[in-house]
């Protein structure tokens, strides 16, 4: 990458030639591009002064490279500026997804005060935190066979998101027990999760009829 009078990245044939391989499912190509473009998304990330003692961005970038990877095949663009915009949006979202979580859980919900749960009962309260309404789904499968749906979907999500999804969705532990059984922190979880749920959500609507418009 070259660079202009004002020291700042100029995109050159070689970085096309990456987000090209990148889109086209070439991970060594997705690798040097996050390599060369993270660095500028995270020093575009502003954690208020509010945050910053649980929000590390460094965190907010890990979920957002694994998003990347999963999403690559999406970017339309070959350019390296969308492809830094593309980037820079997911980090941005992260970000909201963790602080937005953070505010929620000082009004935890009541779930997690009421345990022990049945596996259905706590299938059903995941497929209604992403958006399912229950008389959908009752008119569709029965609700068995949306656990069952679920739990097919669950295991096909990437590892990290498929741990955080099982321990605080369907056991019901706590953020600050899943934070320490994978080693990240509890806004991490709360981002992982958020991205959890948008893929499930993705694989449930090509397999089944669960959600309302609004999901």
């Amino acid at each position: 990458m070259t660079r202009n009078r004002r020291g700042g990245p100029v995109a050159d044939d070689s970085d096309r030639d990456l987000v090209k391989r990148a889109t086209e499912g070439d991970e060594s190509a997705l690798a040097m591009l996050l390599k060369r473009f993270g660095p500028q998304v995270r020093r575009k990330l502003t954690v208020s002064p509010t945050w910053q003692s649980v929000i590390d961005p460094a965190d907010v970038m890990q979920v957002t490279y694994m998003e990347a990877c999963l999403r690559i095949r999406q970017l339309k663009s070959q350019e390296p500026e969308a492809f830094l915009t593309w980037l820079t949006r997911m980090a941005e979202n992260n970000l909201r997804d963790a602080i937005r979580e953070l505010e929620c859980a000082k009004r935890p919900s009541p779930r997690h005060r009421v345990q022990p749960m049945s596996q259905e009962d706590s299938a059903v309260m995941l497929l209604e935190a992403m958006g399912c309404t229950t008389a959908t789904a009752s008119r569709h499968v029965a609700a068995r066979e949306s656990v069952g749906l679920l739990d097919q979907a669950i295991d096909q999500l990437p590892e990290s998101y498929r741990s955080v999804v099982r321990q605080f969705d369907l056991e019901c532990k706590s953020v600050q027990e899943v934070s320490e059984a994978i080693g990240r922190s509890p806004a991490a979880v709360y981002m992982l999760r958020t991205r959890a749920h948008d893929r499930l959500r993705e694989l449930l609507g090509s397999q089944s009829r669960f959600f309302s418009d609004r999901a």
